[in-house]
């Protein structure tokens, strides 16, 4: 059996591993489900595309809702054979899952001076780590996304040929998330850096560009078709929402960011990233620095413009493989300068080795059990309980105005005036503005209203109350429950 062959063969039971322990915890509490209300918007997307031939979040009125269109697009074959799309999303995010271990390995493989014939040590890492086992099972396009961040870090360490390529994969990866655009820095920073006339440096510069916009210009005019805009409509109506936010200091901001890769074992690997980082710049060693600066710019950004930590840090996930395998590389390289030869130090790295895959093993159990089953539990008890509810208790034809949109447009099957901008950009404008808000659910002819009745002061006095879930797992997490009012009393 060939190493790459045994790698992969141990890199996907491992996957099996991880992805079903969360799914059995999930079982546990309150059956298999999503722990996010939004997966339920990729699935409603996937549906009506695959039974209406439609991109459209209600039937018959075409929506720019889902930021990531080829995620969307790719759960929809379940449905084409009459298929929920539950057990299809999770196959797609243990592939994910297995891209970003296998990935996450090869560039470790590559940029280390150190063989790794044995064990694919860089990617079980990643493949246990409880953040990224947690978006492959979150029904997000979130892994898929993680796993072709580390696709391009190994092509550029891989070969300094193949810019079209490159621009292409960046252009790809935006239909996946928007943020992709990002991945144009460091690939233009290495082009930059490794050619060695200016000629050289801009035919790569421009050719990388060339084949970005390819992809990149039918993915603007998608957008623009469907909602009148360049950009999905979450690409603001999430920067609306939770802009008061921006009101705090921008270290403090990017600190409370900038944390998040270190709950659980990445907090062992900050010394060897700091460390890897000091190394690239004193050895010229273009590739990492690439991924360094962009995994803080990424940072920075989210910062300058998103910065929420809610939900273990979703919007970060993606980029945290980066900083993990920066992390490994810097440890390993400080074994081998300076444990080699030294008994005692020796010994404190077996511990450092012991201890980092305890904590990684805590913090994947401890993921399972308080974060991805509780997240679940919440999700089926609250949204969803009310989406059936709705669905079997409200005319078919009730516009229902909600902050939650996906179970409920799975579920529900009403017309539905979204709260949080996401298929209703007009209201982005007066998202945190309840009298306005409340203006516009009569103009519009809101029949009822769902939400948690804490998140809005004035809009719950303007309607009455006519169901609340039972749910116990978000008021055993600090939560309310979900509600249903009828509209104008």
């Amino acid at each position: 059996m060939s190493n790459s062959l045994r790698k992969w063969l141990i890199l996907a039971g491992s996957v099996l591993l991880a992805m079903g322990g969360y799914l059995a915890a999930c079982n546990l509490m309150a059956g298999k489900g999503y722990p996010l209300d939004d997966a339920w918007i990729h699935q409603t997307y996937a549906r009506n595309l695959a039974v209406y031939g439609e991109w459209s979040f209600i039937p018959g009125l075409p929506s720019g809702g889902s930021t990531a269109p080829l995620w969307s697009a790719l759960i929809a074959p379940a449905y084409l054979v009459g298929q929920n799309g539950f057990v299809w999303t999770m196959f797609l995010g243990g592939v994910g899952l297995l891209g970003t271990g296998w990935f996450g390995d090869k560039l470790f493989e590559n940029l280390s001076s150190i063989s790794s014939d044995l064990m694919p040590c860089a990617g079980l890492f990643l493949v246990f780590e409880w953040h990224l086992v947690w978006a492959a099972a979150s029904g997000m396009e979130t892994i898929l996304y993680a796993a072709l961040i580390l696709f391009v870090f190994w092509q550029l360490a891989k070969t300094d040929e193949g810019w079209l390529g490159k621009g292409l994969l960046v252009g790809l990866i935006v239909w996946v998330r928007p943020d992709g655009l990002t991945l144009l820095g460091p690939i233009v920073y290495v082009a930059f850096f490794t050619q060695k006339e200016y000629l050289k440096k801009l035919r790569a510069i421009g050719v990388v560009l060339c084949g970005f916009l390819l992809i990149f210009l039918p993915y603007l005019v998608f957008n623009y078709y469907l909602a009148g805009s360049w950009w999905p409509n979450t690409f603001f109506a999430k920067q609306a929402e939770y802009a008061i936010r921006l009101e705090a200091p921008l270290l403090s901001r990017l600190l409370l960011l900038a944390k998040l890769p270190l709950i659980g074992a990445g907090v062992l690997l900050f010394p060897g990233f700091l460390w890897e980082i000091r190394r690239s710049i004193v050895n010229r060693r273009w590739v990492i620095q690439a991924a360094g600066l962009w995994w803080l710019g990424y940072t920075v950004i989210y910062a300058m413009r998103l910065p929420v930590d809610y939900q273990h840090g979703r919007y970060l996930i993606p980029a945290m493989p980066v900083y993990f395998l920066l992390g490994l590389l810097g440890t390993t390289e400080i074994w081998r300068e300076h444990l080699q030869r030294k008994r005692a130090l020796i010994l404190l790295r077996k511990v450092w080795v012991v201890t980092t895959a305890l904590v990684l093993a805590a913090f994947l159990i401890l993921g399972a059990l308080q974060a991805y089953a509780l997240d679940v539990a919440i999700i089926n008890t609250e949204m969803v309980a009310a989406a059936q509810w709705i669905a079997e208790n409200t005319p078919p034809n009730s516009l229902i105005a909600a902050h939650d949109i996906g179970a409920l447009g799975f579920y529900g099957e009403r017309p539905v005036l979204d709260m949080a901008g996401l298929i209703s950009p007009d209201v982005i404008p007066i998202i945190r503005d309840e009298y306005q808000l409340a203006e516009h659910l009569d103009r519009e002819q809101v029949a009822y209203l769902m939400t948690f009745p804490g998140w809005y002061a004035y809009l719950p006095q303007k309607a009455r109350l006519i169901f609340a879930t039972d749910g116990k797992y978000s008021p055993l997490a600090g939560g309310e429950n979900m509600s249903v009012y009828l509209w104008g009393k």
